[in-house]
């Protein structure tokens, strides 16, 4: 595909920033900012725009948006950017018309690598249907994120105001799983953490306002199914996606929906998932039930509980934040490792011992303290095995020990990292 000229600009500034700032991230800034645009991205027959997630040839949701984020400042100058962009959004309006619980689809109907799964519903579109909150929090964030950007009326069409009012319904329907969603998802021959338990449905819950997600943003299932995070990420979406309702289609039905369910959320996050600990004070819980368990952890994926400031959800200077900050910062958090190569926080989905490099970048995206940040950039520029890409994760004592060599999203957030740490000036 031909690249916008103005991100080929952009990236030729970036890449010189970094050299001049930070010589040892210099040879990763402009191929990593580059990667989602020059190898993820194409148009599809009919117009939209599809963006594989890298190695894998589907389309996630969550991923799609993030990969792209990096590029919105650009889309007031660049009108092929904007129809990128916009072609983007409307394929996951086409996607979510389809079927708003999937949470990665195909560029045709082709079938997906798991049509044995067995749920509710199925679609040729679909490549996996593990229903995901932050995915759907993911394309408002999209359509919010670009409207910022551009101030592009265009691109409120009726599409996109069926895909909003949708995700609205759905959220608002899992605030209620057990009563009134039809959602089930059954995965046989594969780990505990590919399926859900009690015949599909999840464990039992109890109400709090908070919206029920069948699995994590690392695609492992939950094990307490109001995700912290993924409410966190919704209270927000859902304020953005008023805001879109009254700007784009003068909507105040579906504005008032989506305001009561992010203080509905709001309220069951603080009600729910803030506990006490003996050492940090108050933290946030990483799951809930509503009927009294949850789990304190986090996970590398966002959103996470580190990544809270970079999702809108709080200030980086929030007490509560703080605390959980260093709670999940620490050997307190099971899956936070520490070896000779690196330290920082890893996920139940590549096990023991795996640092994410999202995780470290996020870690600097939301960080107050200029020794953290340079910590950080640190462990960075000494841990991409000589690839000078980012992974999905890698061993603590051994950088060539990574998975995924070609995981566009986690070059996408590296690349913002850079825009925040190095271009302020530019």
């Amino acid at each position: 595909m031909r690249i916008p000229e103005a991100v080929l600009q952009y990236a030729e500034k970036l890449e010189r920033a970094v050299n001049q700032k930070y010589p040892a991230l210099g040879k990763l800034a402009k191929q990593c900012y580059l990667n989602t645009i020059e190898t993820t991205v194409k148009q599809c027959e009919n117009g939209d725009w599809f963006v594989i997630t890298g190695d894998i040839p589907a389309l996630w949701l969550r991923d799609s948006a993030a990969q792209l984020r990096p590029y919105m400042p650009l889309c007031a100058e660049s009108e092929e950017l904007r129809e990128i962009i916009k072609g983007v959004i409307r394929r996951h309006a086409f996607y979510i018309g389809i079927d708003p619980y999937a949470n990665a689809f195909n560029e045709g109907p082709t079938g997906g690598e798991h049509t044995a799964d067995e749920t509710d519903f199925y679609s040729d579109y679909i490549w996996e249907r593990k229903y995901e909150t932050d995915s759907l929090c993911a394309s408002v964030y999209l359509l919010a994120d670009y409207y910022d950007a551009s101030a592009d009326n265009g691109v409120f069409t009726e599409e996109v105001h069926a895909m909003l009012r949708r995700i609205l319904d759905t959220l608002i329907t899992e605030q209620n799983h057990a009563e009134r969603s039809a959602y089930f998802f059954r995965r046989t021959d594969c780990p505990e953490t590919d399926t859900m338990p009690l015949d599909g449905k999840g464990n039992p819950t109890g109400y709090t306002g908070m919206t029920w997600s069948g699995f994590r943003p690392s695609d492992d299932r939950c094990y307490y199914n109001y995700l912290i995070p993924a409410n966190m990420m919704c209270a927000v979406a859902a304020k953005r996606a008023a805001a879109l309702l009254e700007k784009g289609w003068n909507d105040a039905e579906y504005a008032a929906k989506a305001r009561r369910l992010a203080q509905d959320v709001d309220d069951g996050i603080q009600a729910y998932g803030v506990v006490p600990h003996r050492t940090f004070g108050k933290i946030y819980a990483y799951e809930t039930d509503g009927l009294g368990h949850y789990i304190l952890m986090d996970d590398a994926n966002s959103p996470s509980l580190l990544s809270m400031p970079y999702l809108g959800y709080c200030d980086k200077t929030d007490e509560l934040y703080q605390n959980t900050r260093r709670f999940i910062l620490s050997q307190e958090n099971p899956f936070y490792f520490s070896g000779t190569a690196a330290h920082g926080i890893g996920s139940p989905h590549t096990g023991a011992d795996k640092i994410w490099h999202i995780s470290l970048t996020m870690q600097i995206l939301t960080s107050i303290d200029p020794a953290e940040i340079e910590d950080c950039l640190a462990m960075l520029s000494r841990t991409h095995a000589d690839t000078f890409f980012m992974h999905e994760s890698f061993n603590k004592d051994d950088p060539a020990d990574y998975t995924r060599s070609w995981f566009a999203w986690a070059n996408s957030l590296f690349a913002q990292m850079l825009i925040q740490q190095f271009m302020k000036d530019e």
